[in-house]
């Protein structure tokens, strides 16, 4: 379970972003979503880029990989759901906006049960169902 700290990690990190991006992209003085989108995501990849240096990787040997085809692939879907994010946390509550984009949870383990052959309990069952009564009460006046 090597994999633990870095999800705790992801938690804690990104339970910030709606709250930080709403205030950056709402208001008086507010900063346009899609400039909110290329600032936060460029300091992503200045990031991502010394991470990577210090670990030694590059780029090159991986771009012709067929499955760098998947990898551009979520790279669009990252785009579209980031952009549409950032202007919905710019027009809605973070208390309603965050549950819904959450939902991306439950979607992609029915999509990873459905295309990837991924087991389904029912425990899963119930957790799915659980999440959409839980964000359908948190997102719901």
């Amino acid at each position: 379970m090597n994999y633990l700290p870095y999800a705790l990690a992801a938690l804690l990190a990104y339970s910030f972003v709606p709250i930080l991006m709403r205030e950056g992209t709402a208001g008086t003085g507010a900063v346009p979503s899609n400039v909110a989108v290329l600032v936060s995501n460029g300091l992503l990849i200045l990031i991502a880029l010394g991470v990577m240096a210090v670990q030694g990787e590059s780029v090159g040997p991986h771009l012709r990989k067929p499955e760098m085809l998947y990898v551009l692939g979520g790279g669009l879907f990252l785009a579209v759901g980031i952009l549409s994010y950032y202007r919905a946390l710019s027009l809605g509550p973070v208390s309603v906006v965050t549950p819904v984009f959450g939902m991306f949870l439950v979607l992609s383990s029915v999509v990873s049960i459905a295309l990837l052959g991924e087991s389904f309990t029912l425990r899963k069952a119930a957790g799915i169902a659980l999440a959409v009564v839980a964000v359908v009460l948190v997102a719901g006046d």
